[in-house]
């Protein structure tokens, strides 16, 4: 069984709406995938009908921007309840700071002679996603400004930019605290990627203690390294080992399965949720 816990639809920066990103992870062989989109849970219902007509196992998933010391973190959380309020509130609170933080970021663009305005950017934000970089970066690039998404992000919307502007994300314990209490399981994102803050072996055993439940070891981001620090930290505290794709459709190069997690630590994920159940084939 081949086992993918790590992609996004067009309820946040995805390009396939969350039926196709479901229909793209059946042709690509998966028997297991997550929807994780950034700090929403806006793709689940028509993923969770989809998987069902496909015929293939859909982990209801999100992926919580956490920021510490002005560094970003990515925590995943697997088949948390989104009726939690805790939970619910926190997400509305990111999702809302990413529309106050984009319209500083135009502002920023215009007064540097980048034509922009904040209609071209909603133009490519599919209704109810989670707004962010990427939609800038998509129509930066439908004006002709940047050849493509990546250029974007290279020349302009980089966290070093002039234009860059942060928006309000919780602190890791906090994440975990909250995924936890919402019955989910939280894991870091590509914990060791170059474009992420720096997650060093001694928050990895803090955030173990306040329970984080594993490490996205085999991703696109990592280098052997990386993995190999990964797999020894995982070792050293008993964490759950994850590989996953981070697709985005046509946004990124990832590819769907290109990383996979194995089916004895996805187990160890089921075991510990008791938010959602998995939505089965």
């Amino acid at each position: 069984m081949r086992i993918d816990l790590h992609t996004h639809s067009t309820a946040s920066d995805g390009t396939h709406d969350p039926a196709d990103l479901v229909a793209e992870a059946k042709a690509a062989g998966l028997g297991v995938f997550a929807i994780t989109d950034h700090d929403t849970t806006a793709g689940w219902r028509e993923a969770s009908r989809a998987a069902v007509e496909q015929g293939i196992d859909l982990v209801r998933g999100i992926e919580i921007s956490c920021s510490r010391d002005h560094e970003s973190i990515h925590l995943l959380g697997y088949l948390p309840d989104p009726g939690n309020p805790e939970l619910a509130l926190e997400l509305a609170r990111a999702r809302e700071s990413r529309i106050t933080r984009m319209d500083r970021m135009i502002r920023r663009m215009v007064d540097g002679g980048i034509d922009i305005t904040v209609e071209e950017v909603q133009a490519q934000v599919a209704p109810g996603a989670t707004l962010g970089r990427p939609h800038l970066a998509d129509a930066l690039a439908a004006k002709g400004v940047v050849a493509n998404r990546d250029d974007a992000f290279r020349e302009l919307l980089h966290d070093g930019s002039p234009y860059y502007v942060g928006h309000y994300a919780p602190d890791p314990v906090t994440a975990i605290r909250l995924v936890r209490d919402a019955g989910g399981v939280p894991v870091l994102a590509h914990p060791f990627a170059m474009r992420m803050g720096t997650v060093t072996d001694e928050m990895v055993e803090e955030l173990t203690a306040e329970g984080l439940a594993g490490l996205e070891a085999h991703h696109r981001d990592h280098t052997p390294e990386d993995v190999a620090r990964a797999l020894r930290l995982a070792q050293r505290h008993d964490l759950v080992v994850t590989g996953s794709s981070d697709y985005h459709g046509t946004g990124k190069l990832n590819l769907l399965g290109e990383h996979t997690t194995e089916p004895a630590q996805w187990s160890r994920i089921v075991e510990q949720s008791h938010g959602v159940e998995v939505v089965r084939a």
